[in-house]
């Protein structure tokens, strides 16, 4: 592709979104770009603080439990109390948490502490995730959704580089920095970004409203949420099993913090791009290929041994990553009607929540048991797996559902007030991204 390519597939995928979404993206860039404790926290719980494998797995958990938990709750704030004031506390609750992280050391402390992280830090995603629902037009959110991805790892790419040094100093300081920048960001929502919440046009009056039992109905979707669910439980290994590897094998926490960084800006430099191709492509066998991609660079891990090759492992599975996140995040977006669109995020990001609870207990317990090689070797088993799933969920749907008219139900508001997409005959809510 030449510049001049590249130029042009830039302009395009930032052209036209809305002033509001753009204030929202920033938040999330300032956000990363202080984001970076979890990934040294396998390796501060073992390497700074003496404790076991299963130890940093069992905290890892407890901050995924606490996700789960926060996932539920959250999305239900999102469509009760507001998008705006969800994602506020949520932004206050997490500053609070991981400066109290900074200062305690004893490991009954530090599990509260960490269940405590997981409540806040992911009371946030269902809101940000619903509010970027709101505001942009449905055409565009498999383009908006790609370009808030490369604003997380933008930061995370930033962060990661600089955070490796800063942890080597001081992991106190290290955490207090997250806490400054998450402050930082609230206050970013607080002075720019206002409520998006629809107001119920007519025909959402007419029918029953939306609870959390209509989504846990929803077949389709809560089948997509459980192959969500697999996917994460290999993804997490990037923060759970991957240092706790790099580390046995003699890597400083510098090393991690250059290897996690491949990650960010492999992102950073192809997102862009590729969101024009993810565009014009069936969901069904994007998600199909992420999933293999994802399982199985992971499984190369198993044969890595310097910082080259564990960087290149990364690049392997950081491609699936690319492909499955905006891919799943837009077709959440169309399967959720607009006044639930806070609890059909929140279910949907239960299943990373899951998985951050789930995924670090097995990685530490195999490692401690088995060895890292059965460890990588569950990977590629489980991206197998995710991989069959979506495409046996999404064999034989006709192509025209994912452009076809929204039914009467589903037919909603889509945008705020004053937007002229504010419209019953805008585009449909229901056709998957």
């Amino acid at each position: 592709m030449s510049v001049a390519s590249l130029r042009r597939a830039a302009k395009d995928s930032v052209a036209g979104l809305p002033r509001a979404y753009w204030w929202l993206w920033t938040s999330t860039l300032v956000n990363r770009l202080g984001g970076f404790v979890l990934t040294f926290l396998a390796l501060y719980l073992t390497a700074a603080r003496g404790f076991s494998a299963a130890y940093a797995g069992l905290v890892a958990s407890l901050i995924g439990a606490g996700g789960v938990i926060a996932s539920m709750l959250g999305g239900v704030l999102a469509d009760r109390v507001g998008r705006r004031p969800t994602l506020l506390g949520a932004q206050l609750a997490t500053a609070a948490t991981v400066a109290v992280l900074a200062f305690v050391r004893d490991p009954v402390s530090i599990a509260a502490t960490g269940f405590a992280l997981g409540l806040a830090s992911n009371a946030s995603r269902p809101a940000i995730q619903a509010m970027m629902a709101d505001i942009v037009p449905p055409h565009d959110r498999v383009r908006a959704f790609s370009l808030n991805y490369w604003a997380i790892n933008l930061g995370f790419a930033v962060s990661s580089v600089y955070a490796g040094f800063l942890v080597a100093q001081s992991y106190t300081l290290g955490f207090l920095v997250e806490a400054a920048m998450t402050l930082a960001c609230a206050c970013v929502v607080f002075v720019k970004v206002k409520e998006s919440r629809p107001e119920p046009g007519p025909k959402v009056a007419a029918r029953q409203a939306v609870t959390m039992g209509t989504v846990l109905r929803d077949r389709r979707f809560m089948v997509m949420v459980g192959l969500s669910f697999l996917v994460a439980v290999v993804f997490t290994q990037s923060s759970v099993g991957l240092p706790i590897v790099m580390g046995a094998n003699g890597l400083s926490s510098s090393d991690v913090g250059l290897v996690a960084a491949v990650n960010g800006l492999v992102i950073v430099a192809l997102q862009i791009p590729l969101t024009r191709y993810l565009q014009r492509r069936d969901p069904g066998r994007l998600l199909t290929v992420s999933s293999l991609l994802i399982g199985y660079g992971f499984a190369l891990t198993a044969f890595a041994g310097s910082l080259a090759a564990y960087a290149l492992t990364v690049v392997v599975w950081t491609l699936g990553e690319m492909i499955n996140a905006p891919t799943q995040s837009g077709l959440v977006a169309r399967l959720a009607p607009a006044d639930g669109r806070g609890r059909y995020q929140g279910v949907y990001t239960t299943s990373w929540s899951a998985a951050a609870l789930v995924a670090p207990l097995a990685g530490g317990w195999v490692l401690d048991s088995a060895g890292a090689g059965w460890l990588w070797a569950g990977c590629a088993a489980l991206g197998t797996v995710t991989a069959f799933g979506y495409w046996a969920l999404m064999r034989g749907l006709p192509t025209q559902e994912f452009v076809q008219e929204a039914s009467p139900a589903r037919d909603l508001v889509t945008a705020p007030k004053n937007s002229p997409k504010n419209s019953p005959k805008s585009t449909p809510e229901n056709a998957p991204a």
